[in-house]
Order: structure tokens, then sequence, then C-alpha cells
């Protein structure tokens, strides 16, 4: 028997106190065609919606966290945090070598990221935009941008 290759890539994304329940289901059916492990929130519950076409409920593992901590203390271990927030501090999305896994955080459009998951996550990234962009659009920026043939940490 040969040992585990734990090198495996995987990768998950969700939402932090999502502001409404169609967010999700449109970022769930592009997690999936983008190859996510899984998908996620913290704080408010998902619903099943029409905007998830594709009953990826069926397909994608769903977790809930009730609070942040919650969430970052069942962390599979070695996963890290890219937490998706325009700051000065963010790294470009366009020159940042995705880890090979993680999870990617969102917050709602009209908080952002709680200072306390801006302060666990690994990395910070951002791209250029001017204004704010609906949840789901810019988690489905970032999952495309994993998926162009880019070196992964």
């Amino acid at each position: 028997m040969q040992p585990n290759n734990f090198t495996t890539s995987f990768f998950g994304i969700g939402i932090q106190n999502g502001k409404t329940p169609k967010n999700l289901g449109v970022l769930w059916r592009t997690a999936q065609n983008m190859g996510a492990s899984f998908i996620f929130t913290i704080g408010n519950r998902y619903a099943n919606q029409a905007c998830d076409t594709h009953n990826s409920v069926k397909s994608l593992p769903y977790y809930h966290y009730k609070t942040f901590d919650d969430f970052y203390e069942h962390l599979p271990k070695g996963v890290r945090i890219v937490g998706v927030e325009k700051t000065e501090s963010a790294n470009n999305l366009e020159e940042f070598k995705h880890p090979k896994r993680c999870v990617y955080l969102l917050g709602a459009e009209d908080h952002g990221l709680s200072n306390r998951a801006i302060e666990k996550a690994h990395f910070l990234v951002q791209f250029p935009s001017e204004y704010s962009l609906n949840v789901a659009v810019a988690g489905s920026i970032v999952l495309y941008d994993r998926s162009r043939n880019k070196p992964r940490q």
C-alpha cells in the first residue's frame, strides 16, 4: 500500500452573514461549475432558491456555521482562508497564487467581512472595481481566476 498523498487540491467557497439566500444559490451553481468541493455559510442559512437551476444542493456539500469562530474551529487542517475584501492590504487577484487547499470567504455587499474574519484570514485578495459588487458575482470572479492555469502555492 502506498502512503496517502496529501498534496491534493481542494477548495470551498462561502459567504459570511449573507444578505439574501438568492446570492448563495447563484454562488452555489458557480461553485459546482468551477469544481469547488463544498460551499458554506456563516450566519444566515441557505434556503433552496429558483436561481439554483442545476439543483447543486444535491451534488455539492453545504455546511453552515453559526459564527465565525465556529467556522474557524472546524476548518480542515492545513486549509488556508482567502478573504475577498477591498482593502489596502489585500493582494491583487490577478497576481495571487491560489493555495492548493483553501476556502474563499466573502462578506455581504453591505458589510463586507467581519474584522475577526479579516484578522484570521491567511490571505486577502481584491480585484479592480470602482464599486462594491454583488457577492455572487465577486465569488464567481475569484473562482474563475482559480480555474485559470496559474501556479498554486
